[in-house]
């Protein structure tokens, strides 16, 4: 038997490769081509999954593309309307034909109509924040529990919600409103497909630096503001912040985790 000590020094290439949060995994995700959801493209193709990007506008979801494309990622894009049931069908189809598989999915596309209390809401701006923040994800949804049933058998789903939908919301009625029952189908769909392994979650940010809180702020001056000095960070959220909750509950770490409304909110809530 040979007692001689060994004189080998451990190196980065002794130790074992560290997998990324969604290595091998297939992601669709809505609202792609800015914002949390662009956050959501870059992380999610850094963290090893294959993505396709879902969005209505072609010059936002080709940048993006190429950005993760330049950085040695896998991603592509499909213009897709929340709107279209067909339209939306086929973008999640798209996911298999690229990529041969379903495993995840983002729905984070919203949209939003100017602030102010209810009877000034127009009931034309209210019929189209349910188009595009409640059936929109129903539709994604839909078809993504029968893309992923078809072809990875099990997977996980994540649909962004807001803090806002998790109390009453006088500036914002409607968007609240729309939020709040997008909780209730995740907590639904979580229930329906979990005895299948498929996932539902979804998260609820709190003040997030998109366009959307710009689009408030101009409307609204010092709005972001008065929300911070509620928050008990003091200060808003990043978009990668909110991305990075959206990938753990995707990602097989969360694996017991599903029909919850994750608070990403810096204690707003608390």
């Amino acid at each position: 038997m040979d007692n001689t000590p060994s004189t080998h020094t451990p190196t980065t290439a002794d130790a074992p490769a560290v997998r990324g949060l969604l290595e091998g995994k297939v992601a669709f995700i809505t609202g792609a081509g800015r914002g949390i959801g662009a956050a959501a493209a870059r992380l999610f193709a850094r963290e090893g999954a294959r993505v396709l990007l879902a969005a209505r506008t072609e010059d936002q979801l080709k940048a993006v593309t190429e950005e993760i494309r330049a950085a040695g990622g896998t991603a592509d894009y499909i213009r897709c309307d929340l709107a279209d049931a067909a339209g939306v069908r086929a973008a999640v189809d798209r996911a298999v034909d690229l990529y041969g598989r379903l495993d995840v999915a983002f729905n984070n596309a919203a949209t939003i109509v100017p602030p102010g209390p209810m009877d000034q809401v127009l009931e034309a701006d209210f019929d189209h924040i349910y188009v595009v923040n409640l059936k929109g994800p129903w539709l994604a949804m839909s078809a993504e529990v029968a893309a992923i049933r078809a072809t990875a058998g099990t997977g996980a789903i994540v649909n962004t919600s807001s803090v806002g939908s998790l109390m009453g919301n006088p500036e914002l009625p409607a968007y609240g409103a729309m939020k709040r029952a997008v909780n209730s189908l995740t907590e639904s769909a979580a229930v329906t497909y979990g005895p299948e392994g498929i996932r539902v979650n979804a998260i609820a940010p709190g003040t997030t630096l998109t366009e959307m809180i710009r689009a408030w702020e101009a409307s609204s001056p010092g709005i972001v503001e008065r929300l911070n000095a509620h928050t008990p960070l003091r200060r808003a959220a990043d978009p990668d912040e909110i991305a990075q909750a959206a990938a753990w509950l995707l990602s097989d770490r969360s694996s017991y985790v599903t029909g919850t409304v994750l608070r990403v909110d810096g204690g707003a809530r608390a």
